[in-house]
């Protein structure tokens, strides 16, 4: 729980938007970026390398399968040792998305999933979301949205930092 409420408070705080369906829990968390959407998704594509642009990601090292191919197993470490295992289910650049799953890590959360989309909404201007949906595990069931959501905020905001200083 120490590593999940630190992960919470390094990856942007705490979110407000608990929804709850069918016994499962949800969070979901949109910006809108001043650049295209290729220049975005070229910032964040890259499943093998979450630091470069989620201030939380200290390192990310593909540990099974190739790079932003289906089945690649990724381990991310976050600022105070914690790690989370994350599996890539589902990649289209095409279309500007993936989808991936929590194997194990610090979160307060188990049958985690998540899809992350970059879509243009006008030439220079795009909208990422990125949602996810859950049980939790070790916390309340709000507790582990606003930690989601604090996770999901956290990178959305650093990545329309990078991607609009560019």
């Amino acid at each position: 729980m120490k590593h999940a409420v630190l992960a919470a408070l390094v990856l942007g705080g705490l979110s407000s938007g608990i929804a709850f369906a069918a016994g499962s829990l949800k969070a979901e968390q949109s910006i809108e970026i001043n650049a295209k959407a290729d220049d975005v998704w070229a910032t964040s594509s890259n499943f093998g390398d979450l630091g470069a642009w989620h201030p939380a990601a200290t390192k990310t090292e593909i540990v099974e399968g190739t790079n932003n191919q289906v089945g690649a197993v990724r381990v991310i470490t976050l600022p105070d040792g914690g790690k989370l295992k994350e599996k890539l289910e589902a990649y289209d650049a095409k279309k500007h998305t993936y989808s991936y799953t929590i194997l194990e890590g610090v979160l307060p959360v188990s049958n985690y999933h998540s899809t992350y989309t970059v879509h243009a909404i006008g030439a220079n201007k795009t909208k990422v979301t990125w949602k996810g949906t859950f049980n939790a595990a070790g916390a309340s069931n709000a507790d582990a949205v606003k930690t989601i959501n604090g996770v999901y905020k956290g990178g959305l905001d650093n990545l329309k930092k990078i991607s609009e200083a560019k």
